[in-house]
């Protein structure tokens, strides 16, 4: 009696592609955590701390972390970025960072490390043990 090929080959092919479709579609996706800063202070170009503290000292009418990150978009020509543990990392996307600019947050992305961008997936508030959006001041 002939026994009948089972199909095991190609089952264990596709299911080796369907185990690497995450990482062909998202890369080696991570999630960074940081606040949502802007170029202008993150980056030393007027800030000596690269924090907000001098531009809210300035009182440009600024009194938030999300203000001044906002004014230095809009005003100086800066880009929203994630500053985090000393590091800070371009955005593919800074627009979308807008709505959570000056909060601390999680982005779910992909690093390109030759120029230190993160293609952002998605955008989400860090939440307090309160429940909500913990802001930075």
């Amino acid at each position: 009696m002939r026994k009948t090929p089972r199909p095991i080959l190609p089952l264990l092919v596709l299911a080796g592609m369907v185990a690497a479709l995450p990482h062909a579609l998202f890369g080696d996706e991570k999630t960074f955590r940081g606040e949502i800063a802007d170029t202008q202070c993150a980056l030393n170009v007027h800030s000596l701390s690269k924090s907000h503290k001098e531009m809210i000292a300035m009182q440009h009418g600024l009194a938030t972390n999300a203000d001044c990150a906002r004014f230095c978009v809009k005003e100086r020509g800066g880009k929203f970025v994630l500053q985090s543990n000393g590091k800070v990392y371009r955005l593919d996307t800074p627009e979308e960072a807008e709505p959570f600019a000056g909060q601390q947050v999680k982005i779910l992305g992909t690093l390109d490390p030759k120029t230190n961008t993160i293609t952002v997936r998605s955008i989400t508030p860090v939440k307090t043990n309160s429940g909500t959006s913990a802001a930075s001041k």
